[in-house]
């Protein structure tokens, strides 16, 4: 049944923390004098008023795993378009996501489900056509209500019960790779989209 579910996928979503990371964060207070960052814009405007922070410039670190960088690739050749939506809001996870080229970047973003079918209304696609990982509760209302819900191996237990595939890998050691491969196997694109991605053959699109 999931495996029917993934042919159809022409959209791969997915959340950041605890799935394109391993929901660690690392916070430091950054030296004197250095730009302002989005944790001290968001300090300034009541997103951490009252705490003692409201001058204090912040850094940011979060950790990513190359594997899911090349599945974003294979993805791309071939013709699932990608996008992150994200609770949080993070400048690396903007540089990540640029370096990543997603189509869609949604960050700060409490209410995934509207983000979710604004771009679905955008990209002229069924939700029946887009997939989404995810390993929180915050992730429910869009894996429940797309084509193919996908957990990772370290999601909670009431996520894991709503998705029709978990991973093998947790998140942030390359759960999102498998979430490529598992729909590009389903699809019957694997071999031919790595071959293209090593140079094996010549360029094209599926």
């Amino acid at each position: 049944m999931s495996k029917a579910r993934a042919k159809k996928i022409k959209l791969l979503l997915f959340d950041v923390d605890g799935v394109l990371t391993d929901g660690k964060l690392f916070i430091f207070p950054a030296p004197a004098g250095a730009q302002q960052t989005t944790q001290d814009h968001a300090a300034k405007h009541g997103g951490q008023g009252g705490f003692g922070l409201h001058s204090q410039t912040l850094i940011e670190a979060k950790g990513f795993h190359a594997h899911d960088g090349t599945g974003i690739s294979l993805a791309r050749l071939a013709g699932i378009k990608t996008g992150l939506i994200t609770k949080r809001i993070s400048e690396t996870v903007a540089l990540r996501a640029r370096d990543l080229k997603l189509e869609h970047v949604h960050q700060g973003i409490q209410d995934k489900l509207t983000v979710f079918r604004g771009i679905l209304q955008q990209e002229n696609l069924a939700a029946a056509e887009a997939a989404f990982v995810g390993d929180d509760v915050i992730d429910l209302p869009v894996m429940r209500n797309c084509g193919l819900a996908i957990a990772v191996a370290n999601a909670r237990a009431e996520v894991k019960r709503d998705a029709d595939y978990v991973t093998p890998h947790a998140g942030g050691d390359g759960a999102l790779r498998d979430a490529v491969e598992y729909i590009l196997k389903a699809q019957g694109k694997w071999k031919a989209v790595v071959n293209n991605y090593i140079g094996e053959s010549s360029p094209k699109e599926f």
